[in-house]
């Protein structure tokens, strides 16, 4: 119950890896030549499962480089500003913050007091805003963000929109382009049920036509394989971003696990993760647990982080964890994210545990 932290691999995802490392160690190259090959099916299919095409996609290592692309691919100006939360992962917070290097103004919602809704969006854009940045949902407490709203409002007042979808994607559906998002970025091994080390970074084809290529690598031109011509011209989608040799077993992972997502359908997953996280927070409550997740219509998602009085979270979360179950536990609270594999038998075995705990 720990996809906020790092998912499992499916099966189907595991077998795919086997056979490229058994390929690998047989053949060399010849054990991921078929992958490299493929690169723009995967890319498609990437794309695919979040209304994009291939062409808007680019398969990086982490969300980080996501955030870093846009970030220092923008023609910066001092005095621009960037709207962010305060609760902001560092791979969605220490790229933009970098930027004050260059001047730039970040403007932090302080979210213990208010969520970044569209009222409060519409009050901290300004005429410098040329961007807001925002994870889907939070990792710390699992509020999640209606994207449609802020996109147009942000669109409204001409500051691009970027998401780091890392705790959304998987567990619920998303459509970048009916959502108005100008860039998602989101790692593999959370929710998508892939491995670490790789991640995909949407840009929107009117943003790409702005967005500079910070980073050279051999991978990034229209003919990877003419090594010698420096000269030639930039791939002509996403692609561009790349940079050099990708994680091929990493990109074939994630293809693989989104595979599995899209033929069990992420509105399934999105309602049944709903479901479970709904009947943990009901049980916790019944406990006297003070939850620090804000649930309701439409802000609900797959984590849940508590405390029970009385008790330690990080005592009690290694006791559970001796007795099988694999949360995240800090000396803030423990966090709960159980996925669509996970039963409702689970959710109640975890609230016995935690009365015997």
């Amino acid at each position: 119950m720990n996809h906020a932290a790092a998912g499992v691999l499916p099966r189907a995802t595991r077998d795919v890896l086997l056979r490229l490392i058994e390929g690998q160690a047989r053949a060399g190259v010849l054990g991921f030549a078929a992958v490299e090959a493929s690169l723009p099916g995967y890319r498609e299919r990437v794309g695919a499962f979040v209304g994009a095409r291939g062409d808007d996609i680019a398969f990086l290592r982490n969300t980080g480089d996501g955030a870093n692309t846009i970030a220092r691919g923008l023609d910066w100006v001092p005095g621009d500003e960037i709207v962010l939360c305060d609760n902001e992962f560092g791979a969605n917070a220490l790229p933009w913050l970098a930027l004050r290097e260059a001047g730039v103004s970040i403007r932090l919602v302080a979210t213990a007091h208010e969520r970044l809704t569209p009222e409060v969006l519409a009050r901290e854009l300004g005429p410098r805003t040329r961007l807001v940045a925002l994870s889907w949902v939070s990792f710390g407490d699992g509020y999640r963000h209606e994207l449609a709203p802020l996109a147009a409002l942000a669109r409204e007042r001409g500051a691009l929109f970027c998401v780091d979808a890392i705790q959304g994607l998987g567990a619920f559906p998303l459509d970048v382009r009916a959502a108005g998002v100008d860039a998602l970025y989101a790692g593999g091994a959370k929710w998508l049920l892939a491995l670490p080390g790789v991640s995909f970074l949407y840009v929107s084809p009117a943003l790409r036509e702005r967005l500079a290529v910070r980073w050279r690598g051999w991978r990034d031109v229209a003919d990877i394989w003419n090594f010698l011509d420096y000269e030639q011209p930039l791939a002509a989608g996403a692609a561009r971003y790349e940079g050099g040799t990708q994680n091929f077993h990493g990109i074939a992972a994630l293809d693989a696990s989104i595979e599995v997502l899209a033929r069990a359908g992420t509105e399934r997953i999105g309602a049944h993760v709903l479901a479970l996280t709904d009947r943990l927070a009901q049980g916790l409550v019944a406990r006297g647990a003070t939850l620090q997740t804000l649930r309701g219509p439409g802000i609900s998602s797959g984590i849940v982080t508590f405390t029970l009085p009385g008790k330690d979270p990080i005592a009690l979360g290694r006791t559970l964890g001796r007795q099988g179950f694999v949360t995240t536990y800090r000396s803030s609270g423990m966090r709960v994210s159980p996925h669509g594999h996970n039963s409702a038998r689970e959710i109640d075995d975890f609230l016995a545990a935690l009365d015997s705990g």
